[in-house]
C-alpha cells in the first residue's frame, strides 16, 4: 500500500519559480506541471523515489535535499523534487527544476 501524505509545495529558490510563472499560461508544459503541483499537493508520495546514490550532488549541496523523487509529465518531461518536514506534522515538497527526457538523461548521466 502506497503511503499517502498530503504536504505544502514551494519552489526551491526564486529563479525556479519565477521560470515557472514566466512560462505562457497556455503552455502545456505549465499545464503539466501545475498539475504534477496539485498532485504532490495531495500526496507528497505520489512521484517515483530515486535512490539515494544517483541524487545528483549539486542538489544535497545546495539544497539539502537527502532524498529525491520524481514526477513524469507528458511528452518525456521530468520534474523533480524533494521532500522534507520541518516540523513533526509538515510535509513540505520542494520543486528542484523540469526538463525534457533528454536534459534528464543528461542530469544522471545515462
Amino acid at each position: 500500500m502506497k503511503l499517502i501524505r498530503p504536504s505544502e509545495v514551494k519552489f526551491a529558490d526564486d529563479k525556479i519559480e519565477k521560470e515557472f510563472y514566466n512560462l505562457d499560461k497556455n503552455d502545456e508544459i505549465r499545464k503539466y506541471i501545475g498539475r504534477a503541483i496539485r498532485d504532490i499537493q495531495a500526496n507528497a508520495f505520489c512521484g517515483i523515489q530515486i535512490p539515494k546514490r544517483l541524487i545528483p550532488e549539486e542538489y544535497t549541496l545546495k539544497y539539502g535535499a537527502d532524498n529525491l523523487w520524481k514526477y513524469d509529465l507528458p511528452d518525456g518531461w521530468r520534474l523533480l523534487y524533494f521532500i522534507t518536514t520541518p516540523s513533526k506534522v509538515e510535509i513540505v515538497s520542494i520543486i528542484l527544476e523540469w526538463f525534457d527526457h533528454k536534459d534528464y538523461e543528461r542530469r544522471f548521466s545515462y
